[in-house]
């Protein structure tokens, strides 16, 4: 890079650091008086000397202003191998928080929990399909503004490891991959395949000038950069690690760069110039991977990069959970060993809207809305057991006191909301953009909708007319409730291939209302998550032709064709599925609290156009959590899309329930 280019890096990142404190506004964090951030070449300032291993006061974002050497692996002669940064021993202890799991005006709230614990660094993913939600259209605002994230981190005093994919898992629809790639009939995801790594290229071109100006070398808090994502347990393709390490130095990342792998796939994630680690959850594995890491690496410092403290959930299982004891034991054992460490998570959050992932080995499972995932921090950001155990060990570490532990974000249980108004969903179909006519079924992805870039996530409803009873057959993906005319007869899904259509008078309208729950965001079989109805659907062993489609995204602007008028009093017998409009009204400043939906089955809730997630009564999870943030003094509207069965209000309670699945489907 020539001295144009950085002095015009440089003039970016003074840019980005005159908008940092839009977000701290929102974050509710009021900013202290603080040096400039440090540039290359800047003049090193004296520094105190640390009073033990573990005190790196002076080695924050706002301190340590000498930034020609970032995080460097040492390994000194006869000791201990370590990271260095800027010239001083440094350990990484870093937490994941992922901003867009979180609502944007608590980001402040979390990150100051990370740094009371004694924590060091956040790591987070950055999510393409999020961000990429049409081919060449780039959303980075409000809870997607990543740059605005990482300099909140850096005004706190932490470092960012960052995880830019582009395949990041997290249990996130399609491990963080935009739906639209699948268009593509022979697309080969996570490889060289052309396809594929165009639209990489594009979407890199566009992520990395916001990288580039945060880095540390140009006085950002960024001082290392995952290449991929756990690609030892897929490896397809042998060129494609190098492929992505040299798209991320092209476009000027020049800081540490790492792999990182779980036992699975370990022995095939290493790649030349990175710097690998580990993923694990037991004291057998740390051992174990360690080891191996030696004999690939030699002498090397070692990082355990995700360290997990709980584990996500899944419809219809048990709710994980990880006793904070072992929690504490296997941190305290990567650290005696001399390792970095990073906890994956320190604080979950929520797969707010559709976003979720799914699994798909012996049988499929898609993820619950929450991510709490048994995590330092609770899903709505309260302290856990495990909170206070590590903070008091990270305190015994450390030579300077942690911060005060910030206080909790008050909850509150409002007064249940009783819906007044109803409209069902063949109301509703009137009032929708035309349908897509198509002589065969099409999935999700190859609709012509979205400017050309299909449906992403929510429900397609196929359309066509029948005149006989019979067998109906097809595949479906993932859950398609039947109806003939309006009257539902059953489900078609991974377990219940075929159903029986009752008997019918003349020619009938069959419907299927098929359910995206999730595309799999781990495994082999990531190329084949197409949404919808795949092929062609039979009966009696002959295909349905002439089929109108309805795309029920259920963005912001689907529900703004539902105007006051268009919706009637609820009726005695509801039909379904059927939107539900209620109002939260709220006389003081808002808090946050979790809605409990009993009595109701199935559905997706939606609060002032805000996408709450989804809801089952399967479980594990038996609430949803509402911010305060996204409440309003005065009037909140609620609608709720219910499937199958609605109850008679919508409850309020001051705490989660995950508990253990007490249904059946």
């Amino acid at each position: 890079m020539g001295p144009r280019a950085r002095s015009s890096r440089r003039r970016s990142w003074t840019r980005a650091l005159a908008v940092a404190f839009l977000p701290l506004i929102f974050s509710g964090f009021a900013p202290r008086p603080r040096p400039k951030l440090g540039l290359p070449g800047a003049s090193a300032q004296p520094r105190p000397a640390p009073s033990s291993l573990f005190n790196w006061s002076h080695l924050t974002p706002l301190e340590l202003e000498d930034r020609a050497a970032g995080l460097e692996p040492q390994s000194p002669g006869g000791r201990k191998p370590c990271f260095t940064l800027g010239g001083h021993k440094f350990q990484v202890f870093g937490g994941s928080i992922h901003y867009f799991r979180v609502p944007r005006a608590y980001w402040g709230d979390r990150l100051r929990k990370l740094k009371a614990c004694g924590f060091n660094t956040v790591t987070t993913y950055v999510p393409w399909n999020l961000h990429e939600p049409e081919r060449g259209k780039f959303d980075f605002s409000g809870n997607l503004d990543m740059e605005a994230f990482v300099l909140l981190a850096a005004e706190m005093g932490l470092w960012v490891i960052l995880r830019p994919g582009p395949y990041i898992c997290s249990e996130i629809d399609l491990g963080g991959l935009p739906s639209w790639l699948l268009q593509d009939s022979g697309m080969r995801l996570r490889t060289t395949y052309k396809g594929f790594t165009e639209a990489v290229d594009l979407y890199f071109d566009h992520l990395m000038a916001r990288v580039v100006p945060l880095q540390y070398k140009h006085g950002g808090p960024i001082i290392a950069v995952q290449v991929e994502n756990e690609y030892g347990s897929y490896n397809k393709d042998p060129a494609y690690m190098p492929y992505i390490k040299k798209a991320l130095e092209d476009r000027g990342i020049v800081e540490l760069l790492l792999t990182s792998d779980n036992k699975d796939g370990l022995q095939k994630g290493v790649l030349d110039g990175a710097l690998a680690t580990i993923n694990l959850q037991s004291q057998h594995e740390l051992q174990l991977l360690t080891n191996f890491l030696v004999s690939v690496q030699r002498v090397q410092p070692r990082m355990v990069m995700e360290y997990w403290t709980g584990w996500f959930d899944s419809w219809g299982g048990p709710h994980n959970i990880l006793d904070s004891s072992e929690v504490l034991k296997t941190v305290s054992a990567i650290l005696d060993a001399g390792s970095s460490i990073n906890l994956y998570m320190f604080h979950g959050g929520t797969n707010f809207g559709f976003i979720n992932g799914a699994m798909h080995f012996h049988e499929y499972k898609s993820d619950v809305t929450s991510y709490d995932y048994d995590a330092v921090l609770t899903e709505a950001g309260d302290y856990t057991a495990k909170y206070f155990k590590l903070r008091d060990f990270f305190g015994s570490l450390s030579g300077v006191p942690l911060p005060p532990q910030p206080s909790l974000l008050p909850k509150i249980a409002y007064e249940p909301v009783r819906p007044n108004l109803y409209l069902s969903l063949w109301d509703a179909l009137q009032h929708m953009e035309e349908p897509v006519s198509s002589e065969k079924p099409v999935n999700m992805e190859n609709l012509p909708v979205n400017d050309g870039n299909g449906q992403s996530f929510g429900y397609t409803l196929y359309e066509t007319t029948i005149a006989s009873s019979g067998v109906l057959s097809g595949l479906v993906r993932d859950r398609g409730q039947v109806f003939v005319n309006t009257v539902s007869v059953g489900f078609l899904d991974y377990e219940r291939k075929k159903i029986v259509i009752p008997l019918v008078q003349g020619y009938t309208r069959l419907r299927i209302l098929v359910e995206n729950r999730g595309r799999v965001n781990y495994g082999d079989n990531i190329d084949d998550q197409r949404k919808g109805l795949i092929g062609n659907i039979y009966l009696n062993d002959a295909p349905l032709k002439k089929f109108r489609i309805y795309s029920l995204d259920m963005r912001k602007s689907f529900f703004q064709r539902f105007s006051v008028d268009k919706w009637s009093p609820i009726p005695e017998a509801p039909t379904f599925p059927a939107f539900f409009l209620g109002a939260l009204s709220i006389s003081l400043s808002p808090f946050d609290t979790f809605m409990k939906l009993e009595g109701w089955e199935k559905g997706v809730v939606f609060i002032n156009g805000q996408n709450l997630g989804r809801y089952w009564n399967i479980g594990p999870q038996e609430t949803l959590y509402l911010p305060g943030a996204w409440l309003d003094q005065g009037i909140n509207q609620v609608i709720v899309f219910e499937e199958r069965m609605a109850g008679p209000a919508i409850q309020f309670t001051e705490t989660p329930h995950l508990g253990r699945s007490q249904y059946l489907d």
